[in-house]
């Protein structure tokens, strides 16, 4: 380990102490909490002075639970900030129950003086609910995509890692918040100080905001074959209306006979249940993560009625959609 005691030189030239508080939402991630503070107390102790502090706030000023279920004391309830202080609300799941009144109010009292607002893991959903996205670019974990596209058109959704338009910081949660924060350390202190905390936390591939968050299709469904990722790929862009396999044949220059044996022999399915599949998924992301009506959330993935919507469902889920939404928020409730 480097030794603390031989600071990093400053090269960006930062010398005051920036401060960082931390707004922990009711069943926050733990895991883009940490990250993202650890990055800043190691920065500190590279940098061998306090360069960074932060502050842990919240609804009520007392206590709140991660969804690991661990216990966080806060330092306070949700107070006034300075325009030097940069906010980083902490989503988890459950992140539309989190999203109250109070919070979205706060938030945006708080942006008017101008400070630095970031939203990390799911909270990405309160700082659009707040309307402190519109017009921006941002990123949410990839299990919320489906779901914050529909609801938030104002905002230019991305797939990247993190993004950073302005003063509005969006994370797509897990590690990254690291990312984020060795972005932040290195505009404020320089490339080496953010380097050095990177390899404080064995992190040696540092992500920029051109790197997607999920792996390729290649990689994901375990299979290179460049015009099978490329079908996929079209289909995964074409989910409110449905491509024919006729057309996505064609479009990669091959028969429909052809592209049925592709999928038959590397996924073990037809190209009509593998697009089915992929429709059926962002229908539950929907059902679970949004208040749309099961009618419009047919229609956003592609079926024409909700009782072939229904009877897709069934078979696939071994549910209804109503029955599906009606055990996740009963599941919520406990």
């Amino acid at each position: 380990m480097s030794n603390p005691r031989r600071p990093i030189r400053d090269a960006a030239g930062g010398t005051g102490t920036r401060r960082f508080v931390f707004v922990l939402m009711e069943n926050f991630s733990l895991l883009c909490f940490a990250t993202a503070i650890e990055s800043l107390r190691i920065a500190n102790r590279m940098a061998g002075r306090e360069i960074y502090v932060w502050r842990l706030i919240g609804e009520g000023g007392d206590v709140v639970s991660c969804s690991a279920g661990t216990a966080f004391k806060l330092d306070a309830d949700l107070e006034d900030m300075t325009r030097d202080d940069s906010i980083m609300l902490c989503g988890g799941i459950d992140v539309q129950a989190a999203t109250t009144k109070r919070l979205m109010n706060w938030l945006r009292r708080e942006a008017r003086k101008g400070l630095t607002v970031g939203g990390l893991c799911t909270a990405s959903y309160s700082l659009a609910k707040a309307g402190l996205l519109d017009g921006k670019r941002a990123t949410i974990h990839w299990e919320n995509q489906d779901s914050f596209a529909e609801e938030f058109e104002d905002v230019e959704l991305t797939k990247s890692v993190f993004v950073v338009d302005g003063n509005r910081l969006t994370t797509a949660g897990g590690t990254s918040s690291i990312d984020l924060m060795l972005k932040l350390i290195a505009d404020d202190h320089g490339e080496d100080l953010a380097n050095a905390v990177a390899d404080q936390l064995i992190y040696s591939s540092i992500r920029t905001d051109q790197d997607t968050q999920r792996l390729s299709v290649p990689t994901r469904i375990g299979v290179r074959h460049p015009k099978l990722s490329q079908v996929i790929q079209i289909m995964e862009t074409n989910i409110e209306e449905p491509i024919s396999p006729s057309i996505l044949a064609k479009d990669v220059h091959m028969s429909t006979r052809q592209l049925e044996r592709l999928f038959r022999r590397y996924l073990n399915r037809s190209p009509k249940r593998y697009y089915m599949e992929l429709r059926l998924q962002k229908a539950r992301n929907l059902l679970m993560q949004t208040d749309m009506s099961v009618i419009n959330v047919a229609l956003a993935c592609g079926f024409a009625s909700p009782s072939h919507f229904s009877k897709c469902y069934r078979a696939h889920y071994d549910t209804t959609p109503y029955r599906e939404r009606g055990s996740h928020a009963a599941r919520l409730s406990i």
